[in-house]
């Protein structure tokens, strides 16, 4: 049976081939030896040597517990009857039965505490505290579904600063997913005006019923956290032009603002001062609030190296200096390109994961799926500055602030990150919050 489209009458083989050959020849044609090279020039890590340099230092830094994490589950696993080396496709069922028996924790039993309407006035009231800002509802302007909120955001001064939309629920023809996008851009006309961005920020959880609210998974939370901190990424812009504004930097700086704002939700200070049952108004109990803690460095290991795995894949594609020959074998090429990063058997062919890697060959992420770990570090990195001045400290909040989120790419995304933490970032934070000593 064909997998992955491969073999089938979706078979993408042939033409995964040919997207790396045409975008091969166009960077070569614009003075490149090879497409990542072309891509990385207007990336902050500048270069495919700084790339695999990231790739390869936190391969040696996570590999060692991704393989006792694999160990763990595996005894597990066999002790309960299963045929080992554990499958690529046991790996989840095994995973998830061993964390629900080590760590007794399931995300559905936490739904109760995280209520939409509850963890939405925390999120508003979080950026309060942090940068000043508030949001007051509007009834009285028109949204494109019934579902849709629109919040007029206001600076700590009174001044307009632009429309938050939100759009939490699945419909109909709605895309799966979550994510920001700005209706308007923020931008300055030639006469001096500053036009402020609306902004749509989108879900897909769960819906109320007539006898239960939206409840969220801490996951959902987790989404939400993220996705926001794009809004205020597109929010407090102040920029001349709006090719430049908010959000529109190079990305493997964009999810620096996102991914910083869910570290919140792994703060207690944070977490007691809106999660409580939604029927009983109990306060989310020390038990659960401690499972979660344990289970919050749960296969970091693994999942690091996974996502590693997929870097040093889209980087083999992309930093080829030849084209690759008609009939390529393109299961071999991607067993060998992350080898490295891989912890369980090699798939049979046809099944492979280049077939369908969308983020890279359809999504914009060519030479460029390694920003994911690049912005983790970064986040990492910032959110140490809060530990260190104060989780809740508007001085660190206004800094980041200034130096980062109203500046957009107006200035190399380096010189802004240093800028704001007065060094350059390193794996330390990350591999600290991972639980990983070196």
């Amino acid at each position: 049976m064909a997998v992955g489209a491969a073999g089938d009458a979706y078979d993408n083989r042939e033409l995964i081939r040919r997207l790396a050959n045409l975008r091969l020849e166009l960077a070569q044609l614009l003075g490149s030896k090879s497409f990542a090279e072309k891509v990385l020039a207007r990336r902050m890590a500048g270069s495919t040597t700084a790339v695999y340099g990231l790739l390869d230092e936190l391969l040696e830094a996570y590999k060692p517990l991704a393989e006792k994490e694999l160990a763990a589950v595996a005894d597990f696993a066999r002790e309960a009857g299963a045929t080992l080396p554990l499958q690529p496709w046991d790996w989840s069922y095994w995973a998830e039965r061993y964390k629900q028996a080590f760590y007794e924790l399931d995300e559905e039993e936490l739904r109760p505490y995280f209520e939409l309407s509850r963890v939405s006035d925390a999120i508003f009231s979080l950026a309060t505290r942090l940068y000043g800002i508030r949001f007051t509802e509007r009834t009285d302007l028109p949204v494109y579904h019934s579902d849709v909120h629109t919040y007029e955001v206001h600076d700590a001064d009174g001044s307009y600063l632009g429309l938050l939309y939100t759009d939490f629920f699945p419909r109909e023809g709605k895309q799966s997913g979550a994510w920001m996008n700005n209706l308007q851009e923020q931008y300055h006309t030639a006469e001096g005006e500053d036009h402020r961005p609306h902004i749509v920020l989108v879900m897909n959880f769960t819906q109320p019923t007539a006898d239960r609210p939206a409840l969220l998974t801490p996951g959902e939370v987790r989404t939400f956290l993220h996705e926001f901190g794009h809004s205020l990424h597109g929010m407090l812009s102040t920029c001349r032009h709006g090719s430049l504004s908010g959000t529109n930097v190079v990305r493997d700086f964009v999810e620096l603002p996102s991914q910083l704002m869910e570290n919140w939700l792994d703060e207690r200070e944070w977490l007691q001062s809106f999660a409580v049952h939604y029927q009983t108004g109990e306060a989310l109990p020390e038990v659960l609030m401690e499972r979660m803690e344990r289970a919050r460095h749960f296969l970091a290991g693994y999942a690091a190296c996974r996502q590693l795995s997929f870097g040093y894949l889209d980087m083999a594609w992309h930093t080829i200096t030849e084209p690759l020959a008609e009939g390529l074998d393109t299961k071999t090429f991607e067993d060998t390109a992350w080898q490295k990063a891989q912890l369980l058997p090699a798939t049979p062919a046809p099944c492979q994961m280049s077939t369908s890697f969308g983020h890279i060959f359809s999504g914009g992420y060519a030479a460029g799926y390694y920003g994911y770990k690049w912005a983790e570090v970064l986040d990492a990195d910032a959110f140490a500055a809060f530990q260190e001045e104060g989780i809740f400290s508007t001085a660190t909040a206004e800094r980041f602030r200034r130096e980062v989120l109203s500046q957009g790419d107006r200035r190399d995304a380096e010189e802004l990150y240093q800028s704001f933490r007065g060094k350059k970032a390193t794996i330390d934070a990350l591999l600290r919050r991972d639980g990983i000593e070196r």
